[in-house]
């Protein structure tokens, strides 16, 4: 099942260069980490069940910052609560797609959207900013498995894994996955790894948001 989903998000999504952005230092440049729980993988048949995003700035999580919204279900699998556990009825209000949709673009403004295969989660907000034919978010996107690949020493005695899951990089840098599967525990988890991973391009000479996009934006 997980090589399904890794060959998935590599195949239809992809990953490169993000152009239209004007460099910045990476200590001058705002951050939102970013994660989706959905229920499936297609983004125009299924839909946004929670977002959960967390403002990095300065080099620190912004933890008051941090929001998670759980979206009002028109389409509902339930295959998949197992896995996010995120049911159509619960404790937490379930708000209207396109009023979470128009808050975060408020928050994501000026910033660089990061997220662990973030094409995704990308893919899933365009399908939903175009149901209520809404521009989607320009931001550029930037995946953390990519960038953490760049981390990584290069020799041929150490065998590179194919694909680098959100549990590689919490056990890599010790980050705890107690809120795992949830869109704001894993944005949470991304953002503690992210602070390492630009801590690591620093030594190797990444110093402005130009060289970032380049190792780790997003195509389109």
């Amino acid at each position: 099942m997980l090589k399904r989903w890794q060959h998935f998000i590599r195949t239809r999504f992809g990953n490169g260069g993000a152009h239209g952005h004007r460099a910045l230092p990476l200590a001058n440049q705002p951050f939102v980490v970013l994660d989706t729980e959905t229920t499936g993988l297609n983004p125009q048949r299924d839909r946004i069940l929670s977002l959960g995003i967390v403002p990095v700035r300065d080099a620190r999580i912004r933890v008051r910052e941090c929001r998670e919204w759980f979206l009002a279900q028109e389409v509902f699998d339930g295959e998949s609560v197992p896995i996010h556990g995120i049911l159509r009825e619960g404790p937490n209000a379930r708000l209207p797609e396109r009023e979470v949709l128009e808050g975060l673009r408020e928050r994501l403004e000026g910033t660089i959207v990061v997220g662990h295969h973030v094409a995704f989660d990308r893919a899933m907000l365009q399908a939903a900013y175009a149901r209520w034919e809404l521009p989607p978010p320009d931001q550029p996107f930037v995946d953390t498995e990519a960038l953490y690949r760049h981390t990584l020493i290069k020799s041929r005695l150490l065998r590179r894994k194919e694909r680098y899951t959100l549990d590689d990089l919490a056990s890599r840098y010790g980050i705890s996955c107690k809120d795992r599967h949830t869109a704001l525990g894993d944005a949470q988890i991304t953002a503690y790894a992210l602070l390492h991973i630009l801590e690591a391009l620093k030594s190797k000479g990444v110093r402005d948001t130009a060289q970032l996009l380049k190792l780790g934006g997003l195509r389109g």
